[in-house]
């Protein structure tokens, strides 16, 4: 250990200076020697009254100050009860006691020899003055000066005293390196799942490792890849990953950081990035939330030409398709907004593949588990699938979370290990919130909810492609009076009697009412909300209307984002707006249907629900019957 200090000690300016002032104030204190004594400053008057009563036995002077030395006899005196004792607490009998400043020299001489020609004083002599005390007192505000000069400048370059947003390295690159000497722990084994794109920036690091392997044949390394998907997928890990991989050096960095208030900094910065890249090359830029500066130019109407983003974005471009093929520095990029980005940064020779990690699936789900289960103390009975199965729609950032979630529970009850409950009661606190037990609700609110949920439930059971119920709640959670939890397929496609029958499901809640109650509350606003979106969806996004036809007012890229007019007419904004309200419509009415045909049974539930306050599958099953549309795996989630 000690070697690696040694290794790592660097000289600092600050030392040289404090040398010269530590070997300054050594010579002062050599040429006066080690003086124990406590003088006290007196007056010039009261000296010579010291000298008329015969005390002073030596005074040693140069030519503007004398050091009087007392005689022992003195020292009894109560006048000189100050200076009787130096520093130590000890009876300073050499001295010197006093000084003081002599004003003329010649008189002060002349007083001297006639004091001592009348036996009133032993001794006296004049030494020269020492240089060393005048050499400091002119020196030391130099140094002083020089030392924060040097502090200010540090610190305004972003040295040892500053960070590198300063005044004199604002256009410096924030980027943080990773190399051999950076212990960089993320490999790909790490990262579960995600084969597909695993293998591709695999392939990349392969590039910079043996570039010779590709450009043998006449190949060209690609120049940059561009990972897209959902918030929390593993973009960022799956770049970490790369510099725990790559024998390369590593530069890592957000979009944000190109930013700044001064203008031209941003531009100046992506030279510094590039310049440090090209120096170290063979290397990898990672650039993460590349949207804060990749955005599309010239959409923003309220900045002109001369925006600093923009420039900043123009500048990235130069860089990018301005070093040769054979500079071998890679640039890694991730986003989840690649629609807003410019269509210049997403050509080839800039961007050469997009990457497109998307939410794991049954099987990576369970093998991100088995990452995610590894540093837990869990109970041998746990099956990382049937976890799998009870978080679809989870992305790996989900996944980490409820296995967190899972260890605090089972802290929070004082067990030994994570199980199954545990696990359950993870994924519901994520998706529902927190029980609220202590909720005041009244019996009358409290039968509403029960007959809410129990409609969703009833709904849900009894259509086909409707995801099933696996448990339904009245206990308050998070902003939600109740809750209930699904088994969902996984689609990669969905059809329009599939999507109906998820809405009629929807309208469950509130069509129970209407039939128990025969009036409505405003407890189905999240319902209502979900329900218009599918509908509208239907209708503008995926063409499913027989009205409208084929047709969809959905841009990809973006563009409509910054358009000031919507893409159709007034006359086909009321066709929209009409097939929405029948689409509602006609499954509120369905759901209503359905309810009537099943009223004692609806309320049947409901009063087990208000008893029990939770109801699983096997209820539903004892009063309903089994469902005839169930399949042997179906994957749970939550509504």
């Amino acid at each position: 250990m000690a070697q690696n200090s040694n290794s790592n000690f660097k000289f600092s300016p600050w030392m040289s200076i404090g040398l010269v002032i530590v070997i300054f104030l050594t010579i002062n204190l050599f040429s006066t020697g080690f003086d124990l004594s406590n003088p006290a400053p007196t007056t010039l008057s009261k000296f010579y009254q010291y000298l008329d009563k015969n005390q002073v036995e030596k005074v040693v002077f140069t030519n503007t100050k004398a050091t009087v030395y007392l005689k022992k006899a003195a020292l009894t005196d109560k006048a000189h009860d100050k200076v009787k004792n130096d520093v130590l607490g000890k009876l300073n009998t050499k001295g010197p006691h006093y000084f003081t400043e002599i004003g003329d020299l010649k008189t002060f001489q002349e007083n001297l020899q006639k004091a001592s020609s009348e036996g009133k004083l032993t001794d006296y002599e004049k030494e020269p003055e020492s240089m060393w005390g005048e050499i400091i007192s002119m020196l030391l505000p130099i140094l002083l000066l020089v030392g924060l000069w040097v502090f200010m400048m540090r610190r305004m370059s972003g040295g040892s005293g500053g960070g590198g947003g300063q005044i004199f390295s604002i256009g410096k690159s924030k980027a943080k390196l990773f190399d051999e000497k950076n212990d960089t722990r993320v490999t790909f084994e790490n990262v579960a799942g995600l084969e597909g794109a695993k293998e591709e920036i695999q392939e990349i690091v392969e590039f910079l490792k043996t570039p010779e392997k590709y450009t043998s044949i006449g190949g060209k390394i690609p120049k940059g890849a561009l990972l897209v998907g959902p918030p929390g997928t593993g973009k960022t890990l799956l770049a970490k990953a790369v510099a725990g991989e790559a024998k390369v050096p590593f530069f890592s960095l957000s979009g944000s950081d190109f930013v700044e208030m001064f203008v031209g900094v941003g531009a100046s910065r992506v030279r510094d990035l590039f310049k440090q890249a090209k120096e170290k090359s063979p290397s990898i830029i990672f650039i993460d939330e590349i949207d804060a500066v990749g955005r599309a130019r010239g959409k923003n109407n309220m900045t002109g030409a001369n925006d600093e983003r923009e420039n900043t974005l123009n500048q990235l471009l130069t860089e990018m398709d301005g070093f040769g093929t054979n500079s071998n520095v890679i640039v890694l990029a991730a986003t989840n907004r690649a629609d807003v980005l410019d269509k210049a940064l997403l050509r080839a020779g800039r961007f050469d593949r997009q990457i497109y990690v998307d939410l794991p699936d049954i099987r990576e789900r369970k093998e991100i588990f088995e990452v995610h289960l590894k540093p837990l103390k869990k109970s041998e009975e746990l099956d990382t699938e049937f976890l799998a199965k009870q978080t679809p729609g989870f992305s790996g950032a989900d996944i980490a979370n409820v296995c967190n979630e899972a260890a605090l529970i089972a802290a929070r009850k004082d067990k030994k290990a994570v199980d199954k409950q545990d696990f359950l009661d993870a994924v519901d606190r994520i998706i529902g919130g927190l029980e609220k037990k202590n909720k005041i609700v009244t019996p009358a609110e409290k039968r509403a909810i029960a007959i809410h949920e129990a409609g969703h439930a009833t709904v849900s059971w009894m259509l086909e492609h409707a995801a099933p119920l696996v448990k339904v709640t009245i206990v308050p959670r998070g902003q939600s009076l109740g809750a209930a939890w699904y088994l969902p397929e996984e689609r990669l496609i969905v059809r329009p009697d599939q999507m109906l029958d998820e809405m009629c499901a929807t309208m469950g809640g509130r069509a129970a009412e209407k039939v128990i109650f025969n009036e409505i509350s405003t407890g189905a606003l999240s319902d209502l909300e979900k329900v218009t979106r599918q509908a509208r969806a239907m209708v503008t996004i995926y063409g499913l209307n027989d009205k409208l036809g084929n047709i969809t007012y959905y841009d990809s890229t973006g563009q409509s984002d910054y358009n000031f007019s919507k893409p159709y007419s007034e006359e086909t904004a009321k066709v929209i707006d009409t097939e929405i309200y029948k689409l509602i419509e006609e499954q509120y009415q369905r759901a209503i249907h359905i309810l009537e045909t099943n009223k004692e049974k609806l309320t049947q539930l409901a009063d087990i629900l208000i008893e029990k306050e939770v109801i699983f599958k096997d209820d539903l099953e004892t009063i309903f019957g089994k469902r005839p549309f169930d399949k042997e795996e179906e994957i749970p989630a939550a509504e």
